[in-house]
């Protein structure tokens, strides 16, 4: 059979998590309008007859700005280097820049077989799809670029035949009924932040981590109790999170609570209190206690 490895690489927001979550079937990472998403490498795991392939969704390129994206940035890099396929993921609605090409280009140059994911077709002119593809060609990026649309299902098929011609023959790295190396305790935490990242704006949702304090099932019944700590970087942030006698928090848990019960397949009672740590984002050990890059710190 076919099992390799496939590192999903990209500028942020250019839809790397959507397009994982409907080639693995699963939602295995959050998604957001917003850039910075994705923290953390998260592996999707492909199970179909005859091939199993494992994505590591990886945090999308960005300018640097604090401790935090730094480490976003190593996983990124590193994630790109030890795997079969770099399936790079590039947003066709936003057109070609040159800063895409030499990002293209540098990836190229690890020597790893790579492929485009030219997404977002549904939401720009079609005609400029070829234009798109012929100037890639002429500035020397020599691989394949498979036009797709995640959210309306365009070209998945044929992007993920793709991707199983160019894997090595092997076993299975994971059992079939896997399809995440997270937890579902991980993901309880990155539902929250999800919820975060879509209700607020500005910097006041990349300034938040969530930390699962609670996540636990009830003895003979289909109940979870879970509590978390949303942390923010300063009290004007807490006070916005929190909104007018706690309206907002309210919300943002209610939808995060019907989206648990979703995944979980339970019932939950949901718990949340707001914390302030000043710039935690750029204090390491704060970064290790929220979780965050423990291998690249």
């Amino acid at each position: 059979m076919k099992s390799g490895t496939v590192a999903v690489i990209g500028k942020a927001n250019a839809g790397k998590s959507t397009l994982v979550n409907v080639m693995v079937g699963e939602k295995v990472a959050i998604v957001s309008p917003k850039p910075q998403t994705t923290r953390d490498r998260i592996l999707g795991i492909l199970n179909e007859p005859g091939v199993q392939i494992v994505f590591a969704d990886t945090p999308g390129i960005y300018k640097s700005k604090n401790v935090l994206t730094d480490v976003m940035m190593r996983t990124t890099e590193t994630s790109a280097k030890d795997v079969d396929l770099i399936l790079f993921v590039h947003d066709g609605h936003k057109g070609v820049a040159d800063s895409d090409i030499a990002l293209m280009k540098r990836y190229l140059s690890f020597g790893v077989p790579m492929l485009i994911a030219y997404t977002k077709t549904d939401i720009m002119p079609e005609e400029r799809i070829p234009e798109d593809v012929k100037a890639l060609f002429e500035e020397g990026i020599s691989c394949d670029v498979v036009p797709v649309s995640a959210r309306k299902g365009k070209n998945i098929r044929k992007l993920k035949e793709l991707i199983a011609e160019k894997l090595p023959e092997g076993e299975p790295l994971f059992p079939d009924d896997v399809v995440s190396d997270k937890s579902a305790r991980f993901m309880i935490g990155e539902i929250v932040r999800e919820k975060i990242l879509l209700k607020y704006d500005k910097e006041i949702p990349h300034g938040v981590a969530v930390l699962v304090n609670t996540f636990q099932k009830r003895e003979s019944q289909e109940i979870y109790d879970i509590d978390v700590d949303i942390i923010c970087e300063k009290p004007n942030h807490k006070a916005i999170l929190i909104g007018k006698q706690g309206s907002a928090l309210k919300e943002t848990l209610a939808f995060a609570r019907k989206e648990m019960e979703k995944f979980l397949g339970a019932k939950v009672f949901l718990t949340a209190f707001v914390k302030v740590k000043d710039d935690w984002r750029d204090k390491v050990s704060l970064m290790r206690q929220f979780g965050y890059g423990e291998e690249e710190l």
